[in-house]
């Protein structure tokens, strides 16, 4: 074995420059960092050959003087911090003054900046020279790793380090919708942005997105108290994806992996994105810089934060309850449409023939505006046909001689309608098929749909997801309820930021029916869960602690379960007035998605129908 010795300086600058630039990419975020530091308005980035040949970025900015110029590419030469303790209140993205150096270790360097030109490379040790005076700076690269063949030769084609230097820059210019930025290849400029845009607007034009703009929302939050801020820009439940590639955290202008701000996105748009897909979302979190330790990382990809908890939950419920009232928005958007056509009808018949020589555009004007409260579309009063609904979703399947079907119809037939006196009992079925709210029910169709019409509308239900929808509501309905434990929950917290976590939650997990204290030296004890609650002492332990779930969600994630299991399956083939039942339940839901996320039904217009038979 070889004796130990130090390395010698050139080895070792390499060695270290290799931490912070690995490939072309890497030189593309640093200078753009320092080029946002530098107060630019306006930024331009040009590669050649994948940034290989060559990365050449402009600015607008502070500039730098002579003296700045002969100490910037020397190791850890900085102008944003002088002790350690700056490092506790970082506002700069760049700050270690590792990057200019560790380019001239790896290419050559050129810096042009208030009359001056440096140059620095392993050959040379920043050479100044006077050249004409340019505003703001000119920062270029030349033959990375030229000098550093093993490293060279670990690099991919040029067009495929273009494409990561481009989701460098898109990465870099999203927090910045205030300036301007282009992005050029070989001399082709790919991506131009113009400064004063909204952090929506720069989103879905930086990231060259095929959904329009229209489809996404920003969603605005501030906590005073726990020092934090936050904007999110997140699509519609119609832009999903497959995969949480395109879902972004940024901290204070940077661009992290944080997986437990990913997951509030996530645990908040749960149950509106189907068939496990995930949003498309962009989160701009401020926080105070004392909080957040950025120095943990050679590409500061990752951050340290003293407490994560509230923000986490800041953003959870800020994105659960846009998706609740952009349901409710398109469920009111939806009947107002029914209704806009309803009147206009009534308009061109009645109100024509008897007060055409009285109404003119102005009433028509009058008709296309009317508002419908969304107080309208909240969940009907459970007594909504309470005792056929419980009867009908209370039962389940059987393969003995008693079909599900029977069994039901035998429930539906022996109750009473809500409200009526025993002699005027009412039989549901008779009028099922066609009944005077001009539902008609079709049939049904492959196994799986029901088919249904209603007010000049075609609707193709999914059974399965209908059923486990009205299951879902009844089991929510109750929520609250407690069931006493005979041996009670011990769950151990790990920290005191755990502990008051628990305390900031305590009451809410109270009122979803888990009551919970605190019996000192990090133990909790939990005494009742809800009525539903199908969960073991590690789930409740897991969804609390490491999945931070808000304590509703522990109780809905546990009811979309149980409904799912006991709803009716994709194949079961049902009578036709068992089917009618659910065809007609499901057209009155307030919120026609199931539980996790999947449309109850799709739906098409008459005229839509003529329209694609080229009938007028």
């Amino acid at each position: 074995m070889a004796a130990v010795r130090q390395l010698n300086a050139e080895v070792a600058r390499k060695i270290a420059a290799g931490e912070v630039i690995d490939r072309p990419n890497a030189i593309v975020r640093e200078l753009m960092d320092n080029a946002v530091d530098s107060g630019a308005s306006r930024i331009n980035v040009e590669i050649t050959q994948g940034g290989i040949e060559k990365i050449r970025v402009i600015d607008n900015g502070c500039g730098m003087t002579k003296e700045d110029l002969s100490a910037c590419a020397r190791p850890h030469a900085t102008s944003k911090i002088t002790s350690e303790t700056d490092l506790l209140k970082l506002t700069t993205l760049g700050f270690r003054g590792e990057a200019l150096s560790s380019m001239a270790a790896v290419s050559r360097l050129e810096i042009t900046s208030g009359g001056f030109k440096m140059n620095a490379s392993v050959t040379e040790d920043h050479v100044i020279t006077p050249v004409a005076k340019t505003e703001g700076t000119i920062v270029q690269t030349q033959g990375l790793f030229e000098n550093f063949p093993a490293r060279r030769m670990f690099l991919k084609r040029p067009a495929s380090e273009a494409l990561m230097c481009k989701s460098t820059f898109q990465e870099k210019v999203l927090p910045r919708p205030d300036l301007s930025f282009t992005f050029s290849v070989d001399g082709e400029e790919k991506l131009n942005l113009s400064g004063g845009q909204s952090l929506k607007e720069r989103f879905v034009d930086a990231m060259e997105l095929f959904e329009t703009e229209d489809l996404f929302y920003q969603i605005d939050s501030k906590d005073s108290q726990n020092n934090w801020s936050f904007s999110l820009v997140i699509g519609e439940p119609s832009v999903s994806r497959t995969s949480r590639k395109e879902i972004s955290i940024y901290v204070n202008g940077r661009k992290i992996n944080e997986y437990s701000l990913v997951q509030a996105i996530e645990y908040g748009a749960e149950g509106y994105f189907p068939n496990g897909t995930h949003p498309v979302a962009c989160l701009f979190a401020k926080v105070d810089s004392s909080q957040v330790d950025f120095n943990i990382h050679p590409a500061k990809k990752e951050a340290r934060f003293k407490d994560l908890s509230s923000l986490h939950r800041g953003v959870s419920s800020a994105v659960r309850n846009f998706f609740k009232q952009y349901t409710v928005k398109n469920l009111v958007e939806d009947t107002l449409e029914e209704t806009q056509e309803e009147l206009s009808g009534f308009y061109e018949t009645s109100l024509q023939k008897d007060f055409s020589s009285q109404v003119g555009s102005s009433e028509k004007a009058t008709i296309s505006s009317i508002h419908l409260s969304p107080k309208n579309y909240a969940y009907p009063d459970k007594n909504f046909r309470g005792d056929y609904r419980t009867s009908f979703f209370n039962g389940s399947f059987s393969n003995g001689n008693k079909s599900y079907t029977e069994k039901i119809l035998q429930e539906l037939q022996s109750n009473e309608k809500p409200g009526e006196q025993p002699e005027t009992k009412h039989n549901y079925i008779q009028n099922t098929l066609t009944d005077s709210d001009n539902f008609h029910f079709v049939g049904s169709a492959l196994g799986t749909f029901l088919i249904a019409e209603k007010n000049d509308t075609l609707y193709i239900i999914d059974q399965h997801a209908a059923d486990e929808r009205r299951r879902f509501n009844e089991i929510m309905e109750k929520s609250g309820e407690k069931q006493n434990l005979i041996v009670p929950y011990s769950i151990q917290t790990s920290s005191a930021s755990e502990d008051n976590y628990l305390e900031e939650i305590k009451d809410g997990l109270n009122e979803s029916g888990f009551s919970i204290k605190n019996c000192g030296n990090g133990k909790w004890e939990v005494s009742t869960v809800p009525v539903r609650w199908k969960g073991s002492e590690g789930d409740l332990q897991r969804d609390l602690l490491q999945k931070r779930i808000n304590p509703k969600d522990v109780l809905t994630a546990t009811a979309a379960s149980t409904a799912c299991r006991s709803a009716v399956m994709d194949g079961t083939v049902l009578d036709d007035e068992t089917a009618a039942q659910i065809a007609k339940l499901a057209l009155e839901l307030p919120d026609p998605h199931c539980p996790h996320g999947r449309p109850v039904y799709t739906k098409i217009t008459k005229a839509q129908l003529f329209a694609l038979v080229k009938r007028t």
